[in-house]
């Protein structure tokens, strides 16, 4: 990606710019938590939002399952890539986060299994929520406090007390306290993407 002010080239994984007035600056992009979701599960949250028309006024069709349907479907890049690893398969689908100079990626297919993973991630504890279809994650800060899955969507439940925590997008809150936990940066990426940038990567086993 690029921006049109000074016509840098960013990496998009890595926040940093890499060609252009910008490179070798220092600057580096804040990491931000994003959530891939349908229509209907982020209407029935959000009621509302604002929608960007997919009639861009471009040709390029943004009709769903395009431009890269095909690409998203097939299990093979679009140009070599190197290097490589075997501890997933090229294209399995994980969730990212990255806190500082730690990171870690949760495989999708492990969060389908188990929807509430807590974890640390470097020295911060994490609670890691994967989404009924496991195409997205959302990732908070827990404290020394564990959770499990509730009785309805959306809440969780804090092991050793029972008491019961609200998801919100930005947080997690105990409505009884106010208590409020943050949310932190995350985002699906492709495994040999982020492996080729991050060989060290560290992947959560259930």
């Amino acid at each position: 990606m690029y921006d049109q002010q000074t016509n840098s080239l960013w990496h998009h994984l890595r926040g940093e710019p890499v060609v252009g007035p910008l490179a070798r600056t220092g600057v580096r992009l804040t990491v931000l938590p994003v959530m891939v979701t349908s229509w209907r599960e982020w209407r029935t949250e959000h009621p509302d939002t604002t929608v960007l028309d997919i009639k861009t006024g471009y040709v390029r069709d943004y009709a769903p399952g395009r431009p890269y349907g095909r690409y998203f479907a097939s299990p093979d890049t679009m140009f070599p890539v190197s290097p490589r690893s075997d501890q997933l398969r090229t294209k399995d689908l994980v969730f990212a986060v990255r806190l500082g100079t730690a990171h870690k990626v949760y495989p999708l297919d492990a969060l389908r299994r188990t929807p509430v993973v807590n974890d640390r991630v470097g020295t911060t504890n994490v609670v890691v929520l994967g989404t009924a279809d496991a195409r997205s994650a959302r990732a908070y800060e827990r404290g020394t406090l564990t959770f499990q899955p509730g009785a309805v969507p959306g809440e969780l439940v804090e092991r050793t007390t029972g008491a019961r925590w609200r998801v919100e997008e930005e947080r997690l809150v105990q409505p009884a306290t106010g208590r409020a936990l943050p949310r932190v940066g995350g985002h699906v990426v492709y495994w040999f993407g982020w492996f080729a940038f991050y060989p060290d990567a560290e992947v959560y086993r259930p």
